[in-house]
């Protein structure tokens, strides 16, 4: 069974379906896809190539960790590591055919873990759980029981806690499939850890498709009724190379509410209408151009307008390079960040300083605080139902 929700969870063969049909439909003009001219026999043989993999260093306790490269048929290439299922780099081309990384990241496994990432832990790139976004208080009520979690975000639980999913190794399994290359990773959350109840055994699946889109499906099952909101912490930037921050990005988000927060940035209950304020997306708008009038900069759930199957979440386009980006989910909700809390402490790749701004977040997602929000989509999964979520990040051309 799949966890019910008012807005539902698409699953099976019609995931794939709808997904490569979306994608059809959403391709700009003048992607990579129309513009290299590939052979049926190349792009099959690039869905029937396995990833390649490498040494991506030792953590600090010295266990060894693993990279990962998907390559498609049209040279894109995304490399994620069993430490935390990051997603340490995206190579997508710009309008003039130039390969170039899109996401933020490190070149080993260390960066992951030097004290300064720990410190301010930006959670570059990784799979997000038990729980993604803010629990409020670290606690809530389950048939009758109070749970009380690891506080890692001033009285609040952010990103399953001390040690959430992005920390820990997960045990991988490349493979192909008719889309293309994939990266399986699995991991067993044993009852307890970081307050939550029940094993929780996930399974999330990444798949860079012939078609130019990263896909990511989440699915999970339990043992005890458990809080589960599974996503991606991906930092974008789509002209990352050149060291530019993110607020020259035109951003669409077809969403006519978003979730009202506190000064901790925990949902009030409100979904208030975006209309005539600055979180009002549903044409697009650069980054920049109304960030002063929100407090922090954004950082903030929108309610998608769609509420069934692989629907529409955000577009983004970036005009120097012509980089587009469309991301369809099956989730409700979407966090849009902003990078507000870089600081410039950390170097990534390349040498590239991370200032305030420099990559901005598409979280696909059930709401924050949703086990203490009972009008909010259900985040509940019992023993007996299968949680299953798929989100794509579909690359193009605009010329």
């Amino acid at each position: 069974m799949v966890r019910s929700s008012s807005f539902g969870l698409l699953v099976g063969g019609l995931a794939t379906l709808l997904a490569a049909t979306a994608c059809e439909q959403q391709k700009p003009a003048g992607s990579a896809a129309e513009t290299t001219a590939t052979s049926s026999d190349s792009t099959q043989t690039a869905a029937a190539a396995v990833p390649a993999s490498a040494s991506f260093g030792k953590t600090t306790d010295g266990t060894e960790v693993q990279l990962f490269t998907l390559t498609n048929a049209h040279g894109l290439k995304a490399t994620i590591t069993n430490f935390g299922g990051t997603l340490t780099s995206l190579l997508v081309p710009d309008k003039d055919g130039k390969l170039g990384d899109v996401v933020l990241g490190f070149d080993d496994v260390s960066g992951y873990q030097s004290p300064a990432f720990r410190k301010s832990n930006p959670y570059f790139g990784a799979l997000i759980g038990r729980y993604g976004n803010r629990i409020k208080a670290g606690k809530f009520t389950l048939d009758g029981k109070e749970y009380t979690l690891a506080k890692n975000n001033g009285a609040n639980t952010l990103h399953g806690g001390n040690k959430g999913f992005d920390q820990v190794i997960w045990q991988a399994e490349p493979g192909s499939s008719a889309e293309g290359q994939t990266l399986k990773l699995t991991y067993l959350s044993k009852d307890g850890e970081e307050g939550y109840p029940g094993n929780l055994q996930v399974t999330v699946v990444y798949t860079l498709t012939n078609d130019d889109a990263l896909k990511i499906d989440y699915s999970a099952t339990t043992d005890k009724a458990t809080p589960v909101n599974l996503t991606n912490h991906a930092y974008f930037n789509l002209n990352h190379g050149a060291g530019k921050d993110i607020l020259g990005h035109e951003v669409t988000l077809p969403a006519d509410r978003y979730t009202v927060v506190d000064a901790g940035l925990i949902p009030t209950g409100e979904l208030r209408p975006v209309k005539g304020t600055p979180f009002d997306f549903t044409t697009p708008h650069a980054i920049g151009e109304r960030i002063a009038q929100v407090p922090g900069g954004y950082d903030h759930n929108w309610v998608l307008n769609q509420t069934s199957g692989l629907h529409a979440a955000a577009t983004v386009y970036e005009p120097a390079t012509g980089r587009t980006m469309t991301v369809t989910t099956t989730e409700p909700g979407i966090q849009f960040y902003t990078g507000n809390f870089l600081d410039g402490t950390l170097t990534g790749k390349g040498g590239t300083v991370y200032g305030k701004h420099a990559g901005f977040c598409l979280e696909t997602q059930h709401f924050p605080d949703s086990p203490n929000q009972p009008k909010f989509p259900n985040t509940i999964l019992k023993p007996g139902d299968t949680l299953k979520s798929s989100t794509s990040y579909q690359f193009g051309i605009r010329k």
